[in-house]
């Protein structure tokens, strides 16, 4: 769900987005006006001048209902923390992607904090203490299935073995996509990573 402002609609200030966190909680809502960024959220308000944003992480954080969603930390000096998300609840059973909306947002965002001369740290996937540990969790993982499988040929279960090389093809395919493109890094106001982005 996109939204614009009065002022927005005149053409007098930049892009604007918003998505519900939850389905019962209040839109939050974003603009990316003269003075800095204005959020809402609830019946809390504020604008962070882009000079004093302090830090940015983009990240990847798909969720069993939405398998493309992406998020972005943003931390302005005094240590105020928000949290932007690409998609946004509508019903019960659908949680829904804003890809472009939230993607032009973002890029909207660090073109804005560069032209202020921003020197927020720009992060981009986990931090490495949790990437990290996500690594060792999928090599005992993929310890464990070879074990298995190798004793599921050992006795010749032809259709176990058949069972455990699928799963490991799609835990390999689902955790390795989340684990690449999570990858600790910093970036650049022109290098946003793509990957990082819907």
């Amino acid at each position: 769900m996109r939204s614009r402002s009065d002022s927005d609609q005149q053409g007098d200030a930049g892009a604007a987005y918003a998505y519900k966190a939850s389905l019962i909680g209040a839109a939050q809502q974003f603009e990316l006006g003269d003075d800095g960024l204005i959020w809402r959220i609830g019946p809390k308000a504020g604008v962070w001048p882009y000079a004093t944003v302090a830090k940015v992480r983009l990240s990847y954080r798909p969720v069993s209902m939405q398998s493309r969603r992406y998020r972005a930390d943003i931390e302005d000096v005094t240590g105020g923390r928000l949290r932007i998300l690409s998609t946004t609840w509508q019903t019960v059973a659908l949680m829904a992607p804003q890809d472009q909306a939230y993607r032009e947002f973002v890029l909207d965002l660090h073109r804005r904090m560069r032209d202020a001369g921003s020197r927020a740290e720009l992060i981009g996937g986990l931090p490495p203490a949790i990437h990290t540990a996500a690594l060792v969790l999928i090599a005992l993982v993929a310890v464990a299935l070879t074990g298995l499988l190798a004793r599921a040929v050992a006795v010749g279960s032809w259709s176990g073995a058949l069972f455990l090389a699928g799963f490991a093809l799609l835990f390999g395919w689902q955790v390795g996509g989340f684990i690449r493109r999570n990858r600790p890094r910093r970036y650049t106001f022109d290098d946003v990573p793509w990957d990082l982005l819907p």
